[in-house]
């Protein structure tokens, strides 16, 4: 699927998380907010301040507060510009981890800032 960007977007996590599969997460507060982006958990993992995850890709063990990676994973933003366009990877929780066309940069997009193009 491609899009295009209707507004401009601005990461505000400069540092993303970013773990392999099997990494051991600790699990904190799931997102809460008015703009559809459902089942982000707050997590850390060793040597870095944490980062928002989809809960889809957590494993929950035994331990209270502790999962496991289902899958590599970046946190990546991309900072987003009105008329770019981009083609759609993933769909997960009210953001598109997305290729830049002009460019080629990776990295997650807010949908309610896309619309679908053909």
């Amino acid at each position: 699927m491609n899009f295009i960007a209707k507004k401009q977007h601005r990461s505000e996590y400069p540092d993303p998380i970013t773990f392999s599969r099997g990494a051991e997460l600790v699990t904190g507060d799931k997102y809460e907010g008015d703009e559809g982006w459902d089942n982000w958990i707050f997590c850390t993992v060793p040597n870095h301040s944490g980062g928002w995850v989809p809960e889809q890709l957590i494993e929950r063990g035994a331990r209270l507060g502790y999962g496991t990676a289902k899958d590599d994973y970046s946190a990546k933003e991309l900072d987003v510009d009105e008329g770019d366009e981009y083609q759609a990877i993933k769909l997960l929780n009210g953001w598109a981890w997305c290729r830049r066309l002009s460019d080629n940069s990776i990295g997650w997009v807010p949908l309610r800032i896309l619309e679908q193009i053909d």
